[in-house]
């Protein structure tokens, strides 16, 4: 496939928030502009629970957690390879909130209590040989962080199922609207740049407010049934509103976000989850990026004719001179 002549954690949140007990981890639905992510390696497609993280995730997956509960959660993947080996105060302290929501968390999860969740863990989330960074500068270990990270990614895409189903729903949405706010802005425009280069009708959505919801409504109306959305931390209040509005409307949700557990999920049909680095002043996104690329090819063949847009692409391209050889 070618296009364009080319082949081819430090989050602030409020404590022990004990509300919206209703919230399901699963696999089809599923934090604050600068801001820190935590892990977003898991979720939908996870290939067979090949690293700890993975298998960390299938123990929450189908429970309703509390947002503590789930900030636990999450701060248990992020750190897989230690976690069987924490106290519960030091879990609590891990995750920012108090003992007695370990304890909570624990139990419901099915278990007696902390200890028993840890010989659980024990287990199945045995301890992974970590590399050896101690040498490594801050910006070496921004790098070995992304690649841990493109390594989850791969992990999760091992069951392709998901992405393909994704690719699926792109595809037959005619128009497809594709949404990017703020941190998420530049994924949106990557994915919709390429996108329209083999989908009919591609609607880039970057303005959140009444004016994504008046853009939902006139892609709606031309025929759309799906709506794309990157969604990346901290997650703007507007999003999860946008998204909310296009379920209203009729739109299947399909989501690209850091993490399973992010406060997109509640309002996606579809999330697909990759990690963002946070080792550095501003988060990196690598891994959602290469998502969106995998996406694309997803999409890819979900159109027929794909292949002949790009080849008139390339063929116009080269009569305008386009590009520099």
């Amino acid at each position: 496939m070618s296009a364009d002549g080319s082949t081819g954690v430090k989050v602030g949140m409020d404590r022990d928030m004990e509300t919206d007990a209703d919230d399901t981890v699963g696999a089809d639905s599923g934090s604050a502009d600068s801001g820190r992510a935590e892990d977003g390696s898991t979720g939908n497609g996870r290939g067979g629970g090949e690293s700890a993280a993975g298998r960390l995730q299938s123990l929450f997956e189908g429970h309703r957690l509390t947002p503590t509960q789930r900030r636990i959660a999450h701060s248990m993947v992020r750190r897989a390879a230690d976690v069987p080996f924490l106290s519960s105060v030091e879990l609590a302290e891990l995750a920012g909130v108090s003992q007695p929501s370990v304890t909570r968390f624990a139990v419901a999860l099915g278990f007696d209590g902390y200890p028993a969740l840890r010989k659980h863990l024990r287990e199945v989330a045995p301890a992974e040989p970590a590399a050896d960074t101690a040498s490594y500068n801050e910006y070496q270990q921004a790098v070995e962080a992304e690649i841990e990270n493109l390594r989850h990614l791969a992990a999760v895409l091992a069951d392709p199922r998901p992405v393909e189903r994704a690719g699926r729903l792109l595809a037959a949405s005619r128009p497809l609207p594709v949404l990017g706010l703020r941190a998420a802005a530049s994924q949106a425009y990557g994915f919709a740049y390429f996108a329209a280069k083999v989908h009919p009708d591609v609607r880039l959505l970057h303005e959140g407010g009444t004016m994504a919801h008046d853009r939902i409504d006139a892609a709606v109306r031309a025929g759309a049934s799906t709506l794309l959305c990157f969604a990346l931390p901290r997650h703007p209040r507007e999003v999860v509103d946008t998204l909310a509005y296009a379920k209203e409307a009729g739109l299947t949700v399909v989501t690209v976000a850091d993490s399973a557990f992010a406060p997109v999920a509640k309002v996606s049909d579809l999330l697909l989850p990759a990690a963002v680095g946070t080792g550095l002043v501003f988060d990196t996104a690598c891994a959602p990026m290469l998502l969106g690329r995998v996406l694309l090819e997803a999409m890819c063949d979900g159109l027929p004719d794909a292949q002949a847009r790009l080849e008139e692409f390339d063929t116009r391209a080269a009569a305008r001179g386009l590009f520099v050889e």
